[in-house]
């Protein structure tokens, strides 16, 4: 490209910047141009030229580079205009240089580019040269929504005072200036960062455009930034000044080209015919040196000298060496990589311990609440267990308080104080017991409603649930629903005479004494009602009406679902089968209601008795090994291998076997918490059983239920010592009917660890 002359650049940039070719105004005002002027070292930001109003003096935020880039086109302008003066008439002479007086009467202005440290971020403004610090503070906090007083400038690594003056600082007419910003209060009022999205600010420059006649406008140009880049459609640089420009593009959207019917694509002219030719093209080169009639210069000539030779075994220790301190590198990163992820380790299992501790915490205290209560409300039989056991614990304690205290006739004296308070508190705990057996009676008579009235349910082949009601269901639903209507309260008159007119037609379907009865009270409830007695004189007969109906729907001839549910048979010839004799309550009762212990040797009292027994004398709690015996059962049903020792044990059994088996601790961390303490198996491959067991904690059973060699897990001495207990165990567990026969046809092998197998011999304690 050959160098364009300099009236041709200057037509050049005045094209590439976009000279407008309308008239100046008579007040020689700005002129809003349509002009997008891309900056050449920065194609992101976009610069549009905006109509500029009268004392508009918004300070706007932009970019270095753009503000430099405009700047340095503006001081190209006037060159231009001094070069074109020549041509221009007299009196467009005195125009111009009466509009440059008036420019001169403005204040001068000059770009301040704050940095925000330590962001290192910068906002750039226009200001006046006359502007103190104060004024700049003011400007800049509000754009940065800080406190004014927070704010402290300095140039040139020195504090400027609020007093000091723009012009002070050196700074030129349109120049610029660096001032840096830090804040009085870092921790509280951090000079943050902004995304560029936040800022509505922007550069606003003036720029003096030249006509075709030979005038000149000033044109205020508005910098904005974009967040799209923008495409780059060429430009040019001027090869003397080295300067760059590029093409602008109209903001404007572009013409779209009218739809018509004529065909311009097809497949004919998109078809390329390809063939292939070869061909050979020439590469001419050539040499030139010193003749007759051709000189070549040798300065910038240079003399190559051979330097030293390296030998192979050289080099190869080199990069030897190389090698070296690139492997210590790597190992070092390596390491540093491995202690990283050893820190992350440990940080996470300090903060599972913690959320552990926290979790076990938070478990406890909710256990304590809830067993606090149970013992303020007690309603089952295992609350009142609790109350009796914490009776009877209390007792003991006030008991060895008085055999160490006193003695003689005071001794008596406390003794007798002890048997009255521990009456009034048995008492008391009979007073509870009433309740509670008032409420769970309901609640035992809706329970039997509802089972009564549900439908029959199976599920299906793909595992959905199927519900029928049958006609006898549909008649029990009836009498479940009549059964609490003549039991709610705060009925008007017509609502219970409907009640009972809807009650008296359902039992007159039945013949009988009972039907009768409640008849003959439904007729008096009614004439009651009539004559306006309160409902407070009827609630003795509504009692009985109820009594009498519950009767009626617990009757098999009335309501058929009922015979599913009742305890006694209505065959007879069943009451033959599995019934034994209780000595202690004179009663033939069956055998769901004895409890066969693993010493027993005959059926024994039957669980009234024992109860009684036990709330009388020993008062002991079983809560705890009942949850464990429970959790235990549930945990050999996932196992699915037709497990049966676990679901023949009862309570007291369970109770041995942690008491005085495995001590009430855990055979690992010896944790004694029976919430915290599980049964698992030892060997997971067999059937659980008191010799195939081993008291753990949750988390130590679940690790243990992981192992797959146990001999590689533990020790020798650990293993002998579970066979040692496992050995105990045997011994008393294997006269519990129905367990010798499991242990005779125990099997010796295992794929993990050898069962206790088959004892023989005299002593069992060296069965290992």
């Amino acid at each position: 490209m050959s160098e364009p002359a300099p009236e041709e650049a200057a037509a050049n940039t005045e094209q590439a910047i976009g000279v407008g070719t309308e008239e100046p105004s008579s007040e020689a005002a700005a002129v809003t141009t349509p002009v997008t002027i891309p900056a050449a070292d920065a194609p992101e930001d976009q610069i549009t030229s905006t109509e500029a109003e009268p004392g508009n003096e918004e300070n706007k935020l932009t970019e270095t580079s753009l503000t430099e880039e405009a700047t340095t086109e503006r001081s190209e302008f006037p060159e231009v205009v001094k070069a074109e003066e020549k041509d221009v008439p007299e009196e467009a002479n005195v125009e111009i240089t009466a509009a440059a007086e008036t420019e001169e009467e403005k204040d001068p202005t000059a770009t301040v580019k704050f940095q925000l440290l330590p962001s290192k971020q910068f906002i750039t403004i226009a200001s006046s040269l006359k502007n103190s610090m104060q004024e700049l503070q003011d400007q800049l906090a509000a754009k940065l929504k800080v406190p004014i007083n927070v704010l402290q400038f300095s140039h040139t690594g020195k504090s400027l005072p609020t007093t000091a003056v723009l012009s002070e600082l050196g700074v030129t007419p349109n120049g610029t200036v660096q001032l840096d910003v830090v804040s009085n209060d870092p921790d509280n009022v951090p000079l943050k960062p902004k995304a560029k999205q936040e800022i509505s600010s922007s550069d606003v420059i003036t720029v003096r455009l030249v006509k075709e006649n030979n005038e000149y406008e000033d044109v205020v140009v508005e910098i904005e930034r974009v967040a799209r880049k923008k495409p780059f459609l060429g430009g040019f640089r001027n090869k003397l000044t080295g300067s760059e420009f590029h093409h602008a593009s109209a903001q404007t959207v572009t013409k779209r080209r009218p739809q018509t019917d004529v065909e311009r694509f097809n497949r004919d002219c998109q078809t390329v015919f390809e063939r292939n030719r070869t061909s050979q093209t020439t590469n001419t080169t050539s040499t030139q040196m010193t003749k007759i009639g051709c000189y070549v210069s040798t300065q910038e000539d240079k003399l190559m000298s051979p330097g030293k030779y390296i030998t192979y075994q050289e080099y190869f220790d080199e990069r030897f060496k190389a090698v070296i301190v690139l492997q210590s590198y790597f190992r070092r990163w390596q390491a540093r990589n491995i202690v990283n992820e050893l820190k992350l380790d440990r940080d996470r299992r300090l903060a599972w311990e913690r959320e552990e501790e926290i979790r076990k915490r938070r478990e406890k205290e909710e256990r304590i609440k809830k067993e606090f209560e149970r013992r303020m409300k007690p309603k089952t039989k295992e609350d009142f267990d609790l109350l009796y056991a914490a009776l009877e614990k209390w007792r003991v304690e006030e008991l060895g308080h008085i055999d160490a205290e006193l003695d003689g006739p005071e001794r008596k004296a406390a003794l007798c104080s002890l048997l009255e308070q521990e009456t009034q508190l048995i008492a008391s705990i009979g007073r509870h017991k009433i309740e509670a057996g008032k409420e769970n009676k309901e609640k035992n008579i809706q329970r039997f409603l509802d089972k009564a009235a549900a439908p029959k349910r199976w599920k299906a082949y793909d595992g959905r649930y199927t519900e029928m009601d049958t006609q006898y269901t549909i008649r029990a639903k009836e009498m479940r629903d009549i059964y609490n209507s003549i039991n709610m309260k705060y009925l008007t008159q017509d609502e219970r005479l409907d009640v009972l007119l809807t009650l008296k037609h359902t039992v007159k379907e039945h013949d009988c004494k009972l039907t009768r009865e409640i008849t003959e009270l439904i007729d008096r409830e009614a004439d009651l009602l009539m004559r306006g007695v309160s409902d407070t004189n009827l609630e003795g007969l509504r009692k009985r009406i109820s009594t009498l109906f519950l009767q009626y729907c617990k009757n098999p001839l009335f309501n058929p679902e009922a015979a599913r549910l009742l305890k006694v048979p209505q065959d007879p010839s069943t009451l033959r089968k599995d019934i034994y004799f209780c000595p202690s309550a004179n009663q033939y009762l069956p055998s769901t209601e004895f409890k066969i212990t693993a010493n027993s040797r005959s059926v024994g009292k039957c669980r009234k008795v024992q109860e009684l027994d036990n709330a009388a004398r020993t008062r002991q709690d079983f809560s705890h090994y009942r949850i464990m015996l429970r959790n235990l059962r549930r945990t050999e049903e996932t196992y699915n291998d037709n497990s049966k020792i676990a679901f023949l044990i009862q309570e007291k059994d369970l109770q041995y076997l942690v008491e005085n088996i495995w001590a009430t601790q855990s055979i690992l961390s010896a944790w004694d918490d029976l919430y915290d303490l599980v049964l698992v198996r030892w060997d997971r491959d067999e059937e659980w059983s008191p010799w195939n067991c081993i008291l753990l904690t949750k988390d130590e059973a679940i690790a243990h239920a992981r192992l797959d060699h146990l001999n590689e897990a533990y020790g020798q001495v650990f293993i002998l010592k579970v066979k040692n207990k496992h050995t105990l165990a045997r011994i008393y567990f294997s006269r519990l009917p129905g367990m010798s026969e499991q242990l005779r046809r125990k099997t010796t092998g295992s794929q993990r660890l050898p069962g206790p197998g088959e004892i023989r011999g005299k002593n069992v304690l060296n069965a290992y």
